[in-house]
């Protein structure tokens, strides 16, 4: 893991070494042990990194790094399945000098050009300059785990790891005004319509599963997506079949992200999916995994789920590292988190996973494992039901089924009335209706400034799955709108402390068959994550794999909002919201309402967070 900066320009770089070397000193957190900058003969390329090791920790997988006296690479990331594109890349002659995957990414493109995107596994962004072509080729990973943003105009490219990193490079910071409104009203940080686009204007990053070619001579930019899933259901699958498959591409997962020259240990919510992760690693002999596992505890809260992470903890003979937050440091911890997020975010279940991460650095852990993305490939939300419900209510099979039942048996509060019958049998006359209704909330938010409403209506982004039953639903928040958000956080929650983090169930050959299959292997008898279940239900304790309660990633986020500090910190947002010209100057008279983390409309929480995009 790795920060990156660059500068491609017609212009003499040389004059923009200085603010290279701003970029790169604000991306230090991402790595803090090494900070080389290179530039090419002609002075039209210059690249900065910072260096966190991980795979080869000598001088020669140093970066920038060059490669046949003709390509430059910067990256950010891992290419977990290195060691066997290397042994391919070996047997058609190609030679390496180090034990890096970074040398594997640029002998790969050496040999296959854009199409060496297909031979990875990994979580990267990286930018390779071929002084041949003079052209850039950069790539972000199939899922957008590591970031890349980059700005684009008549005269240069410019991309960082981080948009606080473009700042420094002289890029105009300037709030993306459709962006905030979205955030504000709807609670969208992502335009599902756009994927490049930001909170800031100009400021654009390469959508996941995309790559970027541009052509210095040309001054052209080309952007092409190189992976998406096509599935085929396979409804002849039998369940022992289908938990073999996925007990295979999970394990194999699991192995592959286990390889590090540095220590590895794993986040432990006390959930299923990361308490799956655990199980999974118990199998495996890595040289690197401390058997370290790292919690946030809130005492006393409903939903802490610290006895059920001790639980797995103990079972695995793990090493079981707590944190926990003190209502009062919530006000100054947010300013720090906010600060490397850079774009705001809806909840304090951010602050929870920032305390997390610094807890294993500290611990000497600079890999983790974590279980996101297992909620959207497997179905582990309770909103999912209301998409499998609509599926067998529209082809008759809802009653026969028992789903509801069930689902309700284990105390699931989803309901299904006249409009998710509506939403059946009619879904994109629902789906129209449904839209009016967000623009018309939207706009007629109380608090918003008219001028800010107004100028702004035509830009609600709010958007369904265009597939109207569950995978539909499950692919919408895997590639168009929900994971990403989680992957930015995670990204930049875990870079703060120079750790990286490893998702075992975004591995993209398990999630290609995952959606190939049926949807009563995601949610049947009312249960969430059923594949997963019964894939572990000989691994972990039955109170983990059958536990009836749902409970997302939550602090006491309600009670955090109830402090002093942190009303007066959420006031001091909605002044300066009031000052910009986005909220009216009449809900300053308001009191603060607390909210639950994944609670709707939870508006003071984002006034808090978007403020801090001024």
């Amino acid at each position: 893991m790795c920060g990156i900066a660059g500068i491609v320009s017609k212009s003499e770089v040389a004059t923009f070494l200085p603010r290279l070397k701003k970029a790169t000193g604000i991306l230090s957190h991402r790595g803090p042990e090494e900070e080389i900058f290179w530039s090419n003969e002609e002075g039209t390329v210059a690249f900065g990194h910072r260096r966190l090791c991980i795979i080869d920790l000598s001088k020669k997988a140093a970066q920038p790094m060059h490669y046949a006296d003709r390509y430059t690479i910067v990256y950010n990331g891992e290419i977990y399945n290195y060691r066997e594109v290397k042994k391919e890349l070996q047997n058609k002659g190609h030679q390496f000098k180090s034990q890096s995957d970074t040398e594997v990414i640029l002998a790969a493109y050496a040999e296959w050009s854009t199409a060496c995107l297909q031979k990875f596994e990994g979580a990267f962004s990286f930018a390779i300059w071929d002084q041949k072509e003079q052209t850039i080729f950069a790539a972000r990973d199939r899922f957008g785990e590591k970031p890349f943003f980059f700005f684009f105009d008549d005269e240069q490219l410019v991309f960082a790891s981080e948009i606080k990193a473009m700042w420094e490079m002289d890029v105009k910071k300037e709030v993306n005004q459709s962006m905030l409104y979205n955030f504000l009203t709807i609670g969208y940080t992502t335009n599902p319509s756009d994927a490049g686009e930001t909170f800031y204007n100009n400021i654009h990053k390469l959508p996941a599963a995309h790559y970027l070619t541009y052509s210095l001579q040309k001054n052209t930019l080309h952007i092409e997506r190189y992976w998406q899933v096509y599935a085929d259901v396979n409804t002849t699958i039998s369940e022992s079949d289908a938990i073999e498959k996925f007990d295979e591409l999970f394990a194999d997962s699991i192995s592959k992200r286990l390889r590090s020259d540095v220590a590895i240990g794993t986040s432990l919510s006390g959930g299923l999916d990361s308490s799956s992760i655990v199980a999974f690693c118990a199998g495996e002999t890595a040289a690197q995994y401390t058997h370290k596992c790292f919690t946030a505890s809130f005492t006393g809260f409903e939903k802490d789920e610290t006895a059920y992470a001790s639980a797995v903890a103990k079972k695995f003979g793990l090493q079981h590292h707590i944190t926990t937050i003190a209502e009062s440091e919530v006000a100054h911890l947010m300013d720090k988190v906010a600060a490397c997020q850079d774009e705001p975010f809806s909840s304090a279940s951010v602050l929870a996973q920032y305390k997390v991460f610094e807890l294993a650095k500290a611990e000497g852990v600079t890999v983790l494992l974590d279980g996101q993305g297992a909620d959207e490939v497997l179905g582990g939300y309770h909103k999912y039901y209301k998409w499998l419900w609509q599926d067998l209510y529209r082809t008759r099979s809802l009653g026969k089924s028992g789903e509801v039942k069930a689902a309700h048996a284990l105390g699931v509060k989803e309901s299904f009335g006249i409009k998710n019958k509506l939403a059946a049998l009619l879904p994109e006359f629902s789906a129209s209706i449904l839209q009016t209704q967000k623009s018309k909330q939207a706009f007629n938010h109380p608090y918003l400034n008219k001028d800010f409403a107004f100028s702004n209506k035509r830009n609600l982004y709010y958007a369904l799955p265009t597939s109207h039953d569950l995978n539909g639903a499950l692919y919408y928040n895997t590639f168009v709108n929900g994971l990403e958000e989680l992957l930015r956080l995670a990204d930049r929650n875990s870079m703060a402390h120079s750790v990286e983090v490893r998702l075992p169930f975004l591995q993209h050959e398990m999630v290609e068959f995952l959606f190939t299959l049926p949807p009563y292997f995601k949610i049947r008898q009312g249960w969430t994550k059923w594949l997963l279940r019964k894939a572990v239900d000989d691994k972990l304790p039955k109170e983990i794999v059958w536990r009836k309660d749902k409970v997302g990633y939550e602090p006491p986020q309600k009670e955090w909002m109830k402090s002093k500090a942190v009303q007066e910190k959420i006031m001091e947002g909605k002044e300066k919201l009031v000052k910009e010209g986005i909220l009216i100057p009449s809900i300053l008279q308001n009191k603060i309402i607390p909210k639950t983390a994944h609670e709707d409309e939870s508006f003071d929480w984002r006034y808090w967070s978007a403020a801090r995009l001024f």
